[in-house]
């Protein structure tokens, strides 16, 4: 839950079958994700808060990265799912 909270994971689902109906087989069943928890979330998992003791100043950029990316995701998500058939 808090993953797809913050956006580290989406939920979503397809059904090719809807598109024969005409409508969109792709369903976000994401809320807006609250990104500003996305390094919190991180933090909460052994294997990258591990990372920021072993590598602090590689892993600021490498969350950063990941935030960014998990944006950038959502955004497609989203589009997909507001596409009309």
């Amino acid at each position: 839950k808090t993953a797809v909270d913050c956006g580290y994971w989406v939920n979503f689902r397809f059904n090719p079958q809807l598109e024969k109906e005409g409508k969109n087989p792709f369903v976000l069943d994401s809320k807006p994700p609250k990104f500003e928890d996305f390094k919190e979330f991180l933090l909460g998992e052994v294997r990258f808060s591990s990372l920021l003791k072993a590598f602090p100043d590689k892993a600021e950029e490498l969350f950063e990265a990941a935030k960014n990316d998990a944006e950038w995701q959502y955004a497609y998500f989203k589009r997909l799912s507001e596409m009309k058939y």
